[in-house]
């Protein structure tokens, strides 16, 4: 942790951000159901002195600060606004972590992708700028929900969010076990993983065994369809499933 914190603020934070983790890592939600964990983040922000604007793209929240010269609640002269976001949902996984403090008291369900530790970074930025609002301008934190299927986004910005908290630039960070604490790896262009969906639908036609020049085999077609896509970059995932 920075050096520069005075000793006091960083032991605070420090504790924070473990029993933040820790809470959330105990009790996971998925997308779109992360009632509890946006009230548990809600109330977090809300310590701080800080307004919680809920409700945005179903369980989606924003909290905004706003600094000028180093004094807090104030806008000050800084015109400029950034955002902080963090994804809240966690996975259909069952934890097998037996004795573990920290571990999923929910049967099914795990924060198995470290969304549990990205809302405790956003809630420690929040925590630190509150305590030490040296800038001159607006910080939005933004906790969105149902990251994992590419839903949440889309849901919070048809909701308005960057109608209602606009922002000049917004940073997003993802945990990367391996590498070393404390630092930060980034690149020009596209640096995460992202989705987008396709449904294929093959007819086919029913025939006797006897006669199947009259029908038509909706196997073949399936397995034409999908062999011919090879991996690209960004690669192409494929998977076929049986109605």
């Amino acid at each position: 942790m920075n050096e520069s914190l005075p000793s006091e603020l960083k032991s605070a934070l420090q504790t924070e951000l473990l029993a933040w983790r820790k809470h959330l890592h105990q009790h996971p939600e998925t997308g779109f159901e992360e009632v509890a964990t946006a009230d548990y983040v809600a109330r977090a922000l809300q310590d701080k002195g800080l307004e919680v604007y809920r409700g945005i793209g179903g369980t989606g929240l924003v909290a905004s600060l706003s600094a000028g010269n180093g004094v807090g609640n104030g806008a000050g002269s800084g015109k400029r606004a950034i955002g902080l976001r963090a994804d809240m949902d966690a996975l259909h996984i069952t934890e097998n972590a037996p004795g573990r403090p920290h571990a999923s008291c929910t049967h099914g369900k795990m924060h198995a992708c470290g969304h549990d530790g990205h809302m405790a970074m956003v809630l420690g930025a929040a925590r630190l700028l509150t305590a030490r609002p040296d800038f001159n301008g607006t910080v939005r934190f933004i906790f969105q929900p149902a990251e994992e299927h590419g839903r949440g986004a889309k849901a919070m910005m048809q909701d308005g969010l960057f109608e209602r908290f606009p922002v000049d630039a917004i940073f997003g960070v993802h945990n990367m076990p391996g590498m070393p604490a404390g630092s930060f790896a980034t690149r020009a262009g596209g640096i995460m993983a992202s989705e987008d969906n396709f449904v294929i639908h093959i007819k086919a036609r029913g025939t006797h065994a006897a006669r199947p020049h009259m029908g038509i085999d909706p196997s073949s077609s399936r397995r034409k369809s999908c062999w011919p896509c090879k991996p690209s970059s960004p690669a192409i995932l494929i998977r076929v499933c049986r109605q």
